[in-house]
This record gives C-alpha cells, sequence and structure tokens, in this order.
C-alpha cells in the first residue's frame, strides 16, 4: 500500500524547495546502480496537492522512485515574493531536483525520468535537452507554445482581456521595481472575469484537485513573457522517448501544438489524444487510462 511518501527538500539557487519522496514498492525495476526515478511538478500555479499525489503513488507501485516537488514561491517551498511564476526559475528548480534525486539512496542516476502536465508539461521538454541524460519524459496535456495559448485566450475572453493582463503585468513589475508588494490576479476565474484562465470548464476542473488552501493567484508579471514561451518548438533537441499525452478539447492548452511537438521530435515520440478537456486527465476514467499508459511508457524505458 503506497504511503504519502516522506518529506525531503534540496537548495535551488540558494532557496529551499521541498517536496515528497516515495519509494519503488517492487524490485521490478532495479538493477546494480538501484532503481528509476521519476521527477514531478505541476502546472501553472499548481502545487504537489493539486491532483499529482495519485500519479506518484501509481509510479511508486510499479517499482520507481519519485520525487515530487514545489517550486520555488509556492506550496510548501520556500522563495519571496510568494506566488511568482518564472519560467526560468521554474526550469532551474527542475535541474536541481533531478540533480538532487541522483543522490538518493538506491537511485540509479542514468535512469531519471520526467513528468510535466499542462504548464510543466512544456517545461519538461527544455530540461530535459538541457539536462542531456533524462532517460525518458512525460509530458501530459501540455502547453507546448504560449502564443497560441494566447490566440486561445483571445478567442473566448477578448483583446481588451489581453489589455488588462499586460497593464496588471507593467503594474507588478513597476511595484517590484519600488519595493511594493507584488501585483497579484487570480490563476483561474469563471468567464467573464480577469484571471489567467476563465473558461468554463476553468474553475470546476480546478475545484476537482485543489485542496481547500490552494491560494488562486500568481504575480501578474507573467502575462507580460507567456506568450513567447514555445517549448514544443525545442522538441526536435530531444535525445531520450517522450510520451506526449493530448486532450483533444484542451480549452488552455491548445491541442494542435502539442501534435507539432510529437512529430518535431520524430521517433522519440509516443503520442497519445484523448477526446477530453483538459483537467479531465486528473480524474476518474481517464485518468486511470493515462496513469496506466504512463506506467506503460517508464516501464517500457526505463527497464
Amino acid at each position: 500500500m503506497t504511503t504519502n511518501g516522506h518529506r525531503i527538500e534540496f537548495n535551488s539557487k540558494g532557496v529551499v524547495c521541498r517536496g515528497f519522496h516515495y519509494g519503488p514498492e517492487s524490485d521490478d525495476l532495479e538493477k546494480e546502480k538501484g532503481s528509476p526515478c521519476v521527477v514531478m511538478a505541476h502546472g501553472f500555479g499548481g502545487t504537489i496537492e493539486m491532483g499529482l499525489r495519485p500519479f506518484a503513488e501509481r509510479f511508486a507501485e510499479a517499482g520507481m522512485h519519485v520525487l515530487l516537488f514545489d517550486y520555488r514561491h509556492f506550496g510548501i517551498s520556500d522563495g519571496e515574493p510568494r506566488q511568482l511564476i518564472s519560467v526560468r526559475r521554474q526550469h532551474d528548480d527542475y535541474i536541481s531536483a533531478i540533480n538532487f534525486a541522483r543522490t538518493l539512496e538506491s537511485v540509479d542516476p542514468d535512469r531519471i525520468a520526467l513528468f510535466g502536465t499542462s504548464f510543466s508539461g512544456g517545461h519538461v521538454v527544455k530540461v530535459a535537452a538541457r539536462d542531456g541524460r533524462v532517460a525518458a519524459v512525460v509530458s501530459q496535456c501540455p502547453m507546448m507554445d504560449g502564443f497560441a495559448a494566447l490566440k486561445t485566450f483571445i478567442s473566448y475572453a477578448g483583446m481588451g482581456a489581453v489589455m488588462r493582463l499586460t497593464l496588471a503585468g507593467i503594474y507588478d513589475v513597476l511595484r517590484s521595481a519600488i519595493g511594493k508588494d507584488s501585483y497579484r490576479l487570480p490563476v483561474v476565474g469563471e468567464p467573464g472575469t480577469l484571471s489567467f484562465m476563465s473558461t468554463p470548464d476553468a474553475m470546476p476542473g480546478v475545484r476537482a484537485i485543489a485542496p481547500p488552501d490552494f491560494l488562486n493567484e500568481a504575480c501578474a508579471r507573467i502575462g507580460l513573457t507567456l506568450g513567447s514561451y514555445r517549448p514544443g518548438l525545442k522538441s526536435n533537441r530531444l535525445t531520450c522517448p517522450i510520451l506526449i499525452l493530448i486532450c483533444e478539447k484542451d480549452s488552455v492548452a491548445p491541442a494542435e501544438p502539442a501534435r507539432s511537438a510529437g512529430r518535431r521530435a520524430g521517433g522519440n515520440a509516443v503520442v497519445r489524444q484523448y477526446p477530453i478537456g483538459h483537467f479531465d486527465i486528473y480524474v476518474g476514467e481517464d485518468f486511470e487510462r493515462s496513469v496506466a499508459e504512463q506506467v506503460e511508457f517508464y516501464t517500457e524505458h526505463l527497464k
């Protein structure tokens, strides 16, 4: 029976990141150097407690170590200002987590895998290419193209909302420059409200996986750079296998850029498409189907 893991912490650029380490529950994948380890983090404004533990538990049951962590500025990790989303810092946190995982007892340092979902589904593409030693990657309902996501946002929220997000981002940057508290916006909101995600399924989807103490806000400055973040364009640099799980009815992370990332990755990519929305993959039958495919993929490429 899977436990909740034990608390760990590691340093990332001088700041403490915290998370949980799950040990493998079988020796099916064990070799002389140890067993493989999956390094996991969440997406846009998310934390460990937002639907990731069930995935970690299944991976551990299949014989893998799991390192599940919160980025700096979020959840149980340190970092000021709180709720700051920085692509560069989150990439660095993944790298720090990978390096830490390689030091854990009975972890095979040559069999480190990555798991990313939503925003981090794009991160893991760039991080794996940067690390160069990652053995396998799972990218779930990934945000592979911020420009495409911006166009989707315009389609449901309108240009006026984009202008308001931009002004909010500038205001947040200016406040930071003069030493004032950050200016934050809701991560998710009801349709018609100013938030980073306000599709009809966004608020119900987050409520289905978020704990009662979920802090639904993020520093507004991330809105200034989202459109230029296009990690899927780098999938051709991957040297390891990647499983891309696409939600065909995704209202947040458009499906077509994920398909393009798969094509760009060539023979390294396995692409699976589900006729579901962005948040469906975390719960119920859709979770069961997707996690089974992920376990099969990891088992095949980490054996």
